[in-house]
């Protein structure tokens, strides 16, 4: 695929530094009086693709963006094509509530961020080659705003994504710990009670104990002490105890 043309006359010194194919990184080049500034649009998703944004500065100071004139209503509406970004990024942001949306936002973030950066480094390059342009100036300290907003974006989001990492790990860890307590418990009810079972039901005990004779509501009050009984044991079993058991 050829390197697109545009309806503009580019000197042969900046001609012989692009590539025939395409623009390529995001930067400036300084031949002959003019000045190219190669710059990329927000990218969109984690596609790899880029779309470039080409302005020429002529030696007599006027600006041109893809050929045609306005250059520098076009280079402003760049920066504010990264300015909405950051902002809808940043209510994605202050929306989530969950490692999964923080994610989404630190996916969308990474590309921008270093887009953005990019950008501010091919203006201060561009700055460092018209030292008196004041509009060069001004768009290279609004690209170092914007490049500084997406990287304090993506920090507080990798930070706030830490904290609930650290704290699901912390509460995991918890939880297993209780679980290792009510099964240890466990443990020694089966330990105390598995001997008196296993020789109950070996030599199928079934002897007299006085209560045969009694009236029918003497079994429900058994039974019912037994729920009660087997009640408190689950509490026990259960509840956060202390650490003699281990």
């Amino acid at each position: 695929m050829k390197r697109k043309q545009y309806n503009w006359q580019l000197p042969p010194e900046i001609e012989r530094r692009l590539g025939e194919t395409t623009y390529g990184r995001q930067r400036a080049i300084y031949e002959a009086d003019h000045l190219l500034i190669i710059l990329h649009v927000p990218p969109e998703g984690t596609t790899s693709e880029r779309e470039n944004v080409v302005f020429l500065r002529t030696p007599d100071g006027k600006y041109f963006c893809n050929g045609k004139e306005g250059g520098e209503i076009r280079l402003r509406r760049l920066l504010e094509s990264y300015d909405n970004a950051f902002e809808k990024y940043d209510r994605m942001y202050r929306r989530s509530d969950c490692s999964v949306e923080l994610f989404d936002v630190m996916k969308g973030v990474v590309p921008l961020s270093r887009a953005a950066a990019n950008l501010h480094a091919a203006l201060q390059s561009a700055r460092s080659y018209i030292k008196g342009d004041t509009f060069l100036i001004a768009m290279r300290d609004e690209a170092y705003e914007v490049s500084r907003n997406f990287e304090l974006l993506l920090g507080d989001a990798k930070i706030n994504l830490d904290h609930q990492i650290a704290e699901n790990a912390e509460y995991q860890a918890a939880r297993s710990e209780e679980m290792a307590t009510a099964q240890h418990r466990l443990n020694v009810l089966a330990a105390v009670t598995f001997p008196l079972m296993a020789i109950a039901a070996l030599l199928g005990m079934n002897l007299p104990h006085g209560l045969e004779g009694l009236p029918s509501y003497v079994f429900w009050v058994v039974v019912g002490a037994c729920v009660v009984i087997g009640l408190g044991v689950m509490g026990w079993v259960t509840r956060n105890g202390d650490r003699e058991d281990h």
